[in-house]
């Protein structure tokens, strides 16, 4: 089986974090959408495969301007609950430290989730998958499928808006074919 995520377009959160606040995709970048939809065969894709997407309107409107209609939009699949750093600037974060990522999968801002905690609820719908699939979603969701094979590690991952991370499951094993290929890449 194939597993194909694609973070949605950039968001238009204002340079904020955007979290779970439903926010608008830039969807303006033509070409690189033309090259996702390319990779990912999309209007070509496999007998059987599937579209499945995070309900937040950016992974809608990202779907959407590539040509996809999803099978159905799947709850669990939302960003991580930034909970009181929602809507922050990056640097208005407060600074954690060095810490191992096992120590970071762990911390869980005010309000919000932890990596673990969101992770704990995308990782059974990504191993319950019995068929190709393509994702549209976010980057905590390319992590917390790249956890399944490299464990809190999956954190250091740069996940760019628009970009492809492709995994394979053969039986209850997962290997990674690629992590954030960008659309001009």
């Amino acid at each position: 089986m194939r597993l194909t995520i694609l973070r949605h377009a950039p968001s238009l959160a204002g340079g904020r974090m955007a979290g779970r606040r439903d926010v608008d995709a830039d969807c303006g970048d033509h070409a690189g959408l033309a090259r996702q939809a390319s990779r990912i065969g999309a209007g070509q894709l496999g007998a059987g495969a599937q579209v499945v997407a995070s309900p937040a309107r950016r992974c809608r409107q990202t779907a959407a301007a590539l040509g996809l209609t999803p099978d159905r939009f799947e709850p669990a699949l939302w960003e991580q609950d930034l909970g009181a750093w929602d809507g922050l600037p990056p640097e208005a974060l407060p600074d954690l430290g060095p810490l191992p990522p096992h120590a970071l999968a762990r911390h869980r801002p005010e309000g919000g989730e932890s990596f673990n905690d969101m992770a704990g609820r995308v990782i059974p719908v990504l191993q319950a998958l019995d068929r190709d699939t393509v994702l549209i979603a976010h980057a905590g969701t390319v992590r917390a499928a790249l956890s399944m094979v490299v464990g809190p590690a999956a954190l250091s991952f740069a996940v760019a808006p628009l970009s492809l991370t492709m995994l394979r499951r053969a039986g209850d094993a997962w290997a990674v074919d690629c992590v954030n290929l960008r659309a001009g890449d």
